[in-house]
């Protein structure tokens, strides 16, 4: 038999590691990286997703600018989807923004640990509405997150709310006013938030 001409060839794809993941997260971390998608793991479901559209990645923007005076004045920092494991199960979600100490703690050499940060917000989309709305709060208080800030565009009317004091059981306090209003944003980021700079996005 003649060898495969050159355009038949097909290069070899190396595993990337040669045991097959026997758990959730090691099949997440198995994967080859996926430029373009964000790659979760939420209430046991892997959730492979686009990067936001426009809509959601200029409120991701406004986040960031509003908050960065804060940031600078407590030498926090500031993130657009960073990547956050959960303390309590080790697995993998990306906030659409974060903010924290210079030095919150990692997991591995790019995860930031989710009990070291001060506060996480997430933007809703079409494509996310139940994760957000309904799975990702319960997770981010089981994980240690003092604030979560959720920017809800797809609401009717549209809103924004902070949540605050984490427990087992979730979020006890939820604040939520529609898009427009001021926010008042608790200790320790103690800030108070003019939503309507999410009205023409």
């Amino acid at each position: 038999m003649e060898p495969a001409s050159e355009t038949e060839q097909v290069p070899a794809v190396e595993p990337t590691t040669s045991r097959m993941p026997t758990t959730i997260r090691e099949f997440v971390d198995w994967l080859p990286e996926m430029p373009g998608f964000h790659i979760e793991i939420v209430n046991g479901r892997v959730i492979v997703s686009p990067r936001g559209n426009p809509r959601q990645s200029w409120i991701i923007a406004l986040l960031v600018e509003a908050f960065l005076p804060v940031a600078r004045e407590h030498s926090w920092r500031t993130w657009p989807e960073l990547d956050v494991c959960i303390a309590w199960t080790r697995e993998p979600l990306i906030p659409d923004f974060a903010m924290g100490p210079k030095d919150a703690p990692l997991w591995g050499d790019r995860e930031v640990l989710s009990d070291g940060l001060i506060l996480v917000a997430e933007v809703v989309s079409a494509n996310s509405v139940r994760e957000d709305r309904e799975d990702k709060p319960g997770i981010y208080a089981r994980g240690g997150v003092p604030l979560l800030l959720i920017v809800d565009p797809e609401a009717e009317p549209r809103t924004v709310s902070v949540h605050t004091d984490p427990s087992e059981d979730g979020y006890r306090t939820v604040t939520r006013v529609k898009m427009g209003e001021e926010l008042r944003i608790p200790a320790p980021v103690d800030f108070t938030l003019d939503t309507s700079v999410f009205l023409d996005a």
